[in-house]
């Protein structure tokens, strides 16, 4: 069985292999596009230099044949007329009868050490065999040039000669690697197209997604190209028109149940006011206020579904938020600003009022204390909401923002609302471009924070 030991060095291994395979992975590049066109490139310059080697060596084991057929017989019928000539003339005949891989000197003796590779030593035994019967004095191999022998004969009047031979590798013209890489090149201009062929339609796909926002108006994608590329346009323009019917279809049905409610909630309201007992007219008519708010602010959560058709205008931001602060005190109701925008923005007016109004009203009913902080950050204007009411849990910051959704704490009808003003102020805010966040303050009380998409317009 495995001990303790060897499980913790298993376990330590395995998490050194996870550690280097996620290393490697943050080596790649993030985009589909890049990773593809790397593994293709280095592929085919893989299996170029593989094809150049195996090329290479076999024209080495061919030359190398050759040399040993042909080079012995070659430095033998040399030797042999060395030996024919007189010793007067065999000086003038040592430039004719060097070659670019031997050549000969006369007297001395050969340097060097016993042959020492396979190959040198096979060299070196082809040309003794060849050269007999004239004696080999000795055979050595010497550092430079590589592989290179000096051999020393005794020719017939006693004199020696020393064969300087070398192997010749086989010589590449500069146009083949010029050739190759030009081959390089052009394959991978080939699968830069190719991987832009098959990436080209998901970033396509992708565009038209992310176009498709709440207002479900997203631009549609063009039905051609590749089959695959075409049915998979097709099947996103229909669910595209799908979807923008579904949300329609909603929004009517909303509307339609609104307007049916306003007839049975009127003349309940009617029926109210006839009730003798003022503490139950009271409470029947607080249901029908909050049925009735319960019905309003239901369809407007559906329009904001729906789309907004408001289009962008360029808007004094400043004057837009002290014209609401002087509302709310006109009613009593103390909210600071601090901070100016400083310029005009381009922004949707309707429905950045009533976003900040939605924030304002859910601080005012858990704080006393709510102030509005406009600035500049990171190129994009912020407006902040603050309080320093109870705050809200932290698991539940980002439930909140979703439709009747209200925290259970002491949040009842009368302080909690319908749970649809955050939700109403978060699709509001996704149609127009912006970012709504709630966070809790460390002092206490509760931040929200609507992030516009651009920075005052100077």
């Amino acid at each position: 069985m495995p001990t303790p030991a060897n499980l913790s060095a298993n376990t330590a291994r395995a998490a050194n292999a996870a550690s280097a395979a996620r290393g490697w992975r943050r080596l790649l590049p993030d985009s589909l596009f890049y990773r593809v066109t790397l593994i293709i490139v280095v592929g085919l310059a893989v299996a170029q230099l593989l094809t150049f080697a195996a090329i290479r060596y076999e024209r080495n084991m061919a030359l190398r044949e050759l040399m040993m057929i042909g080079i012995e017989r070659d430095i033998a019928s040399s030797v042999a007329i060395l030996d024919r000539l007189p010793a007067a003339e065999r000086a003038s005949w040592l430039d004719r009868l060097e070659r670019r891989n031997y050549r000969f000197v006369l007297g001395g003796s050969a340097e060097g050490t016993e042959p020492g590779s396979p190959a040198s030593r096979q060299f070196a035994a082809a040309i003794a065999q060849a050269m007999r019967p004239f004696e080999i004095v000795k055979v050595g191999e010497v550092a430079w040039p590589p592989e290179g022998l000096q051999i020393q004969v005794r020719l017939g009047d006693g004199s020696s000669v020393v064969v300087h031979a070398r192997r010749v590798g086989m010589p590449v013209s500069g146009w083949v690697m010029w050739l190759l890489v030009v081959q390089l090149l052009v394959l991978a201009v080939c699968a830069w197209y190719a991987v832009r062929l098959v990436t080209r339609p998901l970033a396509q796909l992708s565009a038209a997604a992310d176009d498709l926002g709440p207002d479900l108006k997203g631009q549609a994608l063009a039905e051609d190209g590749p089959s695959e590329v075409a049915h998979a346009a097709r099947a996103f323009n229909a669910m595209q028109q799908r979807i923008a019917g579904y949300m329609a279809e909603r929004v009517e049905i909303l509307a339609a149940i609104s307007h049916d409610l306003q007839t049975p909630i009127t003349r309940m309201r009617l029926r109210t006011e006839l009730m003798d007992n003022e503490h139950d007219r009271e409470k029947f008519r607080q249901d029908l206020d909050a049925m009735n708010s319960l019905v309003r602010e239901g369809v407007t959560y559906a329009r904001t579904l729906h789309g907004a058709t408001e289009p962008p205008l360029r808007i004094d931001a400043d004057a837009l938020l002290e014209s609401m602060v002087a509302d709310y005190e006109d009613v009593g109701q103390q909210v600071r600003l601090e901070g100016k925008a400083g310029a005009p923005i381009v922004s949707r007016p309707n429905a950045l009022r009533r976003i900040l109004m939605n924030l304002i009203d859910n601080a005012l009913k858990f704080g006393t204390d709510v102030r509005v902080q406009v600035h500049a950050e990171g190129g994009k204007l912020v407006v902040a909401v603050l309080d320093n009411g109870p705050g809200i849990p932290p698991d539940e910051l980002e439930a909140v923002l979703k439709p009747f959704y209200r925290v259970e704490s002491s949040r009842n009808r009368s302080t909690g609302g319908t749970g649809l003003g955050l939700a109403i102020a978060h699709q509001l805010a996704m149609a127009m471009g912006a970012e709504l966040t709630l966070n809790n303050r460390a002092e206490g009380g509760l931040e929200a924070r609507l992030t516009l998409g651009a920075a005052p317009a100077h």
